[in-house]
């Protein structure tokens, strides 16, 4: 088993009566339908349809956790918070409370979302997992750039700073990995991420490479989304 310290992620609340109405108007996926047992990935877009960030949406016992850049979670928290208006929901960036780490190379039999002592073990992929909570004993065996390099083998976006407004959902393959439901209803750019989804706009799409670049920079024709030891994730033509 494989244990990394991840600090490149934060975390915001979203609790009250309200919330899971709330986000489900905001965010790409169904939050509606998410079960207890479930985690989603989901964007939350511009109205232009362009990614302000992409979370990992976790069920807690009070409400929601997304799991978002570190970089990104003042920033969103405070624009979710002007869309907020009079529903009964409360949104706070958690970020500095809570400890994230990525284990993997171990197999749990448990639901993808499980809590037990106030922490969560989240399953992301095969044979890996996100744990958060604000207490965790377990000290970390590997590093932060070995959990990236899983993350971009495997292919998932992760939208910082330096990438952030840049990509509408289809182009780092967000509606493949499930972040994006066509027939939820409406949110935030919802109409052009659809005409993109069918009227076949989408242009560029997310592949992986091999180079040294960060990510925001032009690389191999495109645009890099993520990268560790010599592999990337581009948005390039197609």
């Amino acid at each position: 088993m494989q244990r990394a310290r991840l600090g490149r992620y934060g975390l915001l609340s979203v609790s009250g009566e309200d919330a899971r109405d709330f986000l489900h108007a905001q965010l790409t996926n169904d939050v509606k339908g998410l079960s207890p047992d479930r985690a989603a990935l989901a964007g939350w877009c511009s109205a232009q349809g362009r990614l302000l960030a992409t979370l990992l949406v976790i069920p807690a016992p009070q409400g929601f956790l997304l799991q978002l850049a570190r970089d990104l979670s003042p920033a969103v928290a405070r624009r979710l918070g002007m869309f907020v208006l009079r529903s009964k929901v409360k949104i706070a960036d958690e970020s500095a409370a809570w400890v994230q780490d990525g284990v993997w190379d171990v197999d749990w039999p448990q639901p993808d979302v499980a809590w037990k002592d106030s922490v969560a073990t989240v399953r992301v992929g095969e044979r890996r997992y996100i744990q958060l909570g604000k207490t965790i004993t377990e000290q970390p065996n590997a590093t932060e750039e070995d959990w990236v390099l899983g993350e971009i083998r495997a292919g998932r976006p992760f939208i910082s700073s330096a990438t952030q407004d840049k990509f509408v959902p289809q182009m780092v393959n967000l509606e493949k990995l499930g972040g994006v439901d066509f027939q939820k209803g409406c949110y935030p750019g919802q109409e052009i991420v659809a005409r993109a989804q069918y009227r076949g706009q989408v242009k560029r799409r997310m592949v992986q490479m091999q180079g040294a670049a960060r990510p925001g920079e032009e690389f191999g024709g495109g645009t890099v989304v993520d990268g560790a030891r010599g592999e990337l994730l581009v948005v390039a033509p197609v």
